[in-house]
């Protein structure tokens, strides 16, 4: 929330790459770059501060670093820079949590939030235009003080029309010491009904996206062994979890054919090589 965090600091770019360095030679394949605000990094390197999109390209330079994601992101910074890397930088991941709190405009003001629901939706046409395969997932709030059903309508209109391949949502809960918590609040029973009708939408969307991956190769990073002897589990590109029968090591990073899908994971077998 805009009104509870403080004043944003990025880490110098050179301590992020010789951290990155470091694990890599300790057996690390993937890395995730945290901020509450990570696309707004601005850190101090070489000729001036850098863009997170330059510091995604000098990571994808480090060897053995196979894997780069990012989070949490804000609409506002998503730079055409960093739209661009998506689509020329294969370590970076297709996978982005992008949060947007609600398509109402007048719900966003209310949030002081300072993008507009048809900007999230233009943007992330210029997302997947740079990188077509690109796994969506948000954060929406239901119940904040004011929305009303035409509100709540705009944001599953906008749910509809990005198609998430996940989301998580909530109901809105009072902060003392924000606007909001001084305006009163939607009723309960409201705001329980608004918060089940989103989340059976996001369900819907995230069931038939791990529908659509049954016949595709992924890359699957295996972390552990499954409940099953013999299986491992792992992390496709697109963070599924995705269960594998193999005797690969832990670190390994397995072309994968999906079989099936699950509620919550994916199952598969080696590809072919």
């Amino acid at each position: 929330m805009p009104y509870t965090r403080g004043s944003e600091v990025s880490r110098p770019a050179d301590r992020v790459l010789r951290e990155a360095r470091g694990l890599v030679e300790k057996g690390v394949r993937e890395i995730t770059l945290l901020g509450q605000n990570v696309n707004g990094y601005h850190g101090a390197g070489e000729g001036g501060d850098w863009s997170l999109a330059r510091l995604v390209r000098a990571l994808a330079k480090v060897d053995g670093l196979e894997r780069i994601r990012y989070t949490t992101s804000h609409p506002n910074d998503m730079s055409d820079d960093l739209i661009a890397a998506h689509g020329e930088e294969a370590k970076l991941m297709p996978y982005l949590h992008l949060p947007v709190q609600s398509g109402s405009d007048r719900i966003l003001k209310a949030m002081a939030r300072k993008h507009r629901a048809e900007d999230y939706v233009r943007l992330v046409e210029k997302i997947r235009a740079a990188r077509p395969d690109m796994l969506m997932s948000g954060d929406f709030i239901v119940g904040f003080p004011g929305e009303t059903d035409e509100d709540f309508a705009a944001t599953m209109d906008l749910i509809r029309t990005v198609n998430y391949g996940m989301a998580y949502s909530f109901k809105y809960s009072a902060r003392p010491g924000t606007p909001a918590a001084e305006k009163p609040p939607v009723a309960a029973d409201v705001a329980d009904a608004r918060l089940q009708e989103l989340q059976a939408l996001i369900l819907q969307q995230q069931r038939a996206a791990q529908a659509g991956m049954v016949g595709r190769e992924v890359s699957v990073l295996l972390e552990k062994p499954g409940r099953l002897n013999g299986q491992m589990v792992g992390k496709s590109d697109y963070l599924h979890a995705v269960h594998v029968m193999t005797d690969a090591t832990p670190g390994t990073i397995a072309r994968v054919r999906i079989t099936a899908s699950a509620p919550n994971s994916l199952a598969g077998e080696i590809a072919a090589s």
